[in-house]
């Protein structure tokens, strides 16, 4: 099985990019990084969800639709420091968290998240 099954497939990714933008949206611990989206969060919330696909191992919507994530680049127009990715952070940890899955994969994908998360800051500290 593919991390993408184990998530529950595109039902369970879009909720957990669901829960992941309603965090966004609505903590005071993601204040930061909301004010750098859009004030509609749908299409963050629909390219989160086509990357999340196929980073997990579902179907490659996010590169059949847009190409190459090149997620650094597609970020750099963002000033993303390390309050911005913790911000970011906390939403991605409470999102997997809350998502039914095993601790192996929770642990797995926690860290992964977090390495991406540190791989997006364009910031001095």
């Amino acid at each position: 099985m593919t991390h993408y099954e184990d998530l529950g497939g595109e039902t369970g990714i879009r909720a957990l990019v669901d829960r992941f933008y309603d965090l966004m949206d609505t903590a005071p611990e993601a204040v930061n990084v909301r004010a750098l989206h859009a004030t509609s969060l749908k299409a963050s919330r629909e390219k989160l969800y086509l990357f999340l696909t196929g980073w997990t191992g579902g179907p490659d919507l996010y590169v059949e639709q847009f190409g190459h994530p090149k997620l650094r680049m597609r970020h750099f127009p963002f000033a993303i420091g390390a309050r911005e990715r913790d911000e970011w952070l906390w939403c991605m940890d409470q999102a997997l968290t809350e998502h039914a899955m095993s601790e192996e994969l929770r642990g797995y994908l926690t860290l992964r998240m977090h390495q991406l998360a540190d791989h997006m800051r364009n910031q001095p500290e």
